[in-house]
């Protein structure tokens, strides 16, 4: 086992093999990358309270020591938050399992390949990159999603969910309040399930996608770019309901929201095209 207690900015390379990443961090800028080499923890900044490290069997942990009090609204207004923030940059080999938390601030996951778990309370999450299983949580903050591959949940409680550039295999995002934007290059067999308590859903996907797609609002409206997916009609109330088929109907596309709208959008095949051929 090795360990080290960073008090100052300070750059660690790891001689041992990591299979395993865990980091609890109170509050500043968390970078994870999944790179090739030794595993490396970089720390250029850290306030009063020092970032623990410690490597045992193959298990990297970085995290502050815990505080003394779980931290309330009280403990944010004072000082006592600005005494745990860091940034910190961490390379690890892309297929480690990551398990990644943080209080307050941003955080950013990019090139890991096996199952990566993101849980922050108030801050901004970037995923770029994944594969295998990713799941995100934010309760205050948004979360955006980019060259996104396998399963990936992903859920908000106040803020943005966007998915771009991404041919996950299944999708489950949810917002309670805030929008969700997805760009979608489906693979055959793909499930998307999309939900807003109160908000908006724009789902784009590419005009030769197959999918049964079923959209539904409690209120607001539905809009189709799709001749195959009618543009609503009112049930009980200003409850709207639409059905159809893409293609072959391989897939699987459910967007639900409670208080807002749904727009389904197409996508031209050569967009898609013209992205491949660019170096």
């Amino acid at each position: 086992m090795a360990s080290w207690t960073v008090d100052s900015p300070q750059q660690l390379t790891l001689d041992e093999p990591v299979t395993r990443l865990d980091v609890r961090l109170v509050s500043g800028r968390l970078n994870v990358v999944g790179a090739d080499g030794p595993a490396r923890v970089d720390i250029t900044r850290v306030s009063r309270r020092p970032i623990l490290v410690e490597l045992r069997d193959g298990r990297l942990t970085v995290r502050h020591p815990r505080p003394a009090r779980w931290p309330g609204v009280l403990w944010w207004l004072g000082q006592l938050g600005r005494r745990f923030r860091a940034e910190v940059s961490i390379a690890v080999p892309a297929d480690v399992l990551a398990d990644l938390h943080l209080i307050d601030g941003s955080l950013v996951a990019s090139g890991l390949r096996r199952d990566t778990r993101v849980d922050v309370v108030s801050g901004q999450v970037t995923l770029m990159g994944l594969r295998g299983l990713t799941q995100a949580k934010v309760t205050s903050g948004p979360v955006e999603a980019l060259g996104v591959h396998g399963d990936l949940n992903l859920e908000t409680v106040s803020g943005e969910l966007i998915l771009a550039d991404s041919a996950p295999e299944r999708v489950r995002a949810h917002a309670v309040s805030g929008s969700i934007t997805c760009d979608l290059d489906n693979p055959q067999g793909s499930e998307i399930r999309l939900s807003a308590i109160s908000g908006s859903i724009t789902v784009r996907v590419r005009e030769d996608s197959d999918l049964s797609v079923h959209l539904h609002t409690t209120s607001g409206r539905i809009t189709s770019g799709f001749p195959q997916v009618s543009a609503g009609q009112h049930g009980f109330g200003a409850v709207q309901d639409s059905h159809g088929v893409l293609g072959g109907g391989a897939g699987k596309l459910w967007a639900s929201a409670i208080s807002g709208s749904i727009a389904l959008l197409a996508r031209p095949v050569e967009d898609t095209d013209d992205l491949q051929e660019l170096p």
